[in-house]
């Protein structure tokens, strides 16, 4: 076994030599200690932590220890510095609240207040008010009569009776004087009692204009019914003849003019349907005329003269407006000589432009072919449309004056057809800062037109006594000229104005 020496270091195993005595270990040579290779301690470390001079223990003398010279002092750390590295104050660590601001103080809650505190664990604290020592048990006392409840023992029992006699007389009074009371008023039903009307001698006469003209004309008004297999529509329309003829629109019977399988009817005032047959239609001015058979005493609607109609003059419009016939519309005449193209739709071939009456007496569909009469109950003219953009009337009704259907009717029923002027020529509108009417768009070879010399470009301006602005008055003009008769007419071409005539021919 080898054993450490008291440097700690390991001794080198024994060995035998010759020269030593028997039994005798020789020892191994010591290593010499490690060469200090550490660095120089600076002078003020050693001023700081090393031993004052002449001193070799652990402690100096007393009076070494005043006699060391000034030691270096350390100065206060940078305010930035210590900010920030330093605790918080009133801290136990260094820790310091992420959410906090550099710079702002933090206020320190305020103790927790276990009332406010939802969470707050249970606790005992004193009473706010002492416990009161409960008095002492009381004994049941005798019991109160009613004098001593109601009038805390004032009244005697006798006045109490006296008192309940009195009442008992008033209410005994007061239910006789009920009684009496209610067998003086009537009952709320009776068996005898017979409401009736007016017993005014006059009410059969009409208390008003309109009234009047309704009771004359009523009679000679008829709605127009016409069914299909698949539709049908109504109309309006006004006896003129005493054989049965009856005018109407054109775009009313369209639909059973162009349908053998239709159904056509009248219908008159007292509710009486007739099968009524189509004697002619004329598609230019958008006017037929039919006519029933077997009819006994009709009545015939007086006509007036449409060139004496004022502006402003009351009117009365009849009709089956939306199917329901017999209905009457009051208004004005608003305008005269509008005029208003008709097209071909779905349901009619009318292709018109009519020379109309314009009235605010409310048109609507079902209305056409009905008469507009005067105040005097005389046909001043056909209603046959209404200006409408919403779908009802906004008092923009317009009917064909009684003068323009009256020679068309005729040759309807003495011809079946009817003959138009005409001068040859197409035109459109135009308006614009040098002129304003009908420019012709081409001529007709061997036309009036073409003989009268108008050309294609030429813009039409006026027509016999007519003003025109548009090609629609051209067309209203030309055709209620006379066929045959020279009309005076002006147009301009390049610039200017010139005068001559025309003679319209049949179509």
């Amino acid at each position: 076994m080898t054993g450490a020496d008291n440097n700690g270091s390991q001794p080198s195993p024994r060995r035998s030599t010759g020269d030593s005595a028997p039994g005798a270990l020789d020892q191994a040579p010591r290593l010499g200690p490690r060469p200090n290779a550490h660095p120089a301690v600076p002078e003020q470390t050693t001023a700081v932590f090393g031993r004052p001079d002449g001193v070799d223990g652990a402690f100096a003398p007393p009076d070494v220890a005043r006699a060391r010279p000034v030691q270096p002092v350390i100065a206060d750390p940078d305010p930035v510095l210590q900010e920030a590295f330093s605790r918080p104050e009133g801290a136990d660590t260094l820790q310091r609240d992420p959410d906090s601001r550099f710079g702002v103080e933090e206020s320190i809650p305020e103790p927790a207040d276990p009332w406010r505190d939802p969470d707050a664990a249970a606790a005992l604290s004193a009473p706010a008010v002492d416990t009161p020592i409960p008095p002492p048990p009381t004994t049941p006392g005798p019991k109160l009569g009613v004098t001593e409840v109601l009038f805390d023992r004032k009244v005697s029992a006798k006045a109490l009776t006296v008192l309940a006699v009195i009442a008992l007389v008033i209410g005994l009074a007061g239910g006789l004087i009920g009684r009496l009371t209610a067998e003086v008023s009537s009952p709320l039903h009776s068996d005898t009692v017979s409401l009736s009307g007016s017993d005014d001698d006059n009410e059969a006469e009409p208390r008003s204009q309109v009234a009047r003209v309704a009771q004359a004309v009523e009679k000679s008004v008829v709605m127009i019914d016409v069914r299909l297999a698949d539709g049908g529509g109504t109309g309006s329309g006004v006896v003129i003849d005493k054989e049965g003829y009856i005018v109407t629109n054109n775009h009313v019977i369209s639909m059973a003019a162009n349908d053998r399988s239709a159904k056509l009817e009248v219908v008159f005032s007292d509710r009486t349907r007739v099968p009524a047959r189509i004697v002619g239609r004329d598609i230019r001015t958008d006017l037929a005329v039919l006519k029933v058979d077997g009819i006994d005493n009709l009545t015939v609607a007086k006509l007036g003269d449409s060139s004496k109609i004022q502006i402003g003059e009351e009117v009365v419009a009849f009709g089956a407006p939306l199917g329901l016939d017999q209905t009457v519309t009051s208004g004005i005449v608003s305008a005269e000589g509008r005029a208003v193209p008709l097209r071909p739709d779905e349901t009619s071939d009318t292709d018109a432009v009519i020379d109309a009456i314009q009235t605010d007496a409310a048109i609507n569909p079902g209305n056409s072919g009905g008469p507009l009469v005067d105040d005097q109950g005389r046909v001043i003219g056909i209603n046959t449309a209404g200006l409408a953009p919403g779908g009802g009337s906004i008092g923009l009704g317009f009917a064909i004056p009684v003068n323009e259907f009256l020679p068309i009717a005729q040759a309807l029923i003495k011809d079946g057809r009817v003959v138009h002027a005409q001068i040859g020529v197409n035109a459109s509108s135009v308006r614009n800062d040098r002129v304003l009417g009908a420019q012709v768009r081409n001529v007709v070879e061997g036309s009036p037109a073409a003989r009268a010399g108008i050309r294609e470009g030429d813009v039409i301006t006026k027509f016999g006594d007519r003003v025109i602005e548009d090609a629609d008055e051209l067309t209203v003009a030309v055709r209620t000229s006379e066929i045959g008769a020279q009309v005076p007419f002006e147009y301009w071409r390049d610039g200017r104005t010139f005068d001559a005539t025309i003679t319209p021919a049949a179509d």
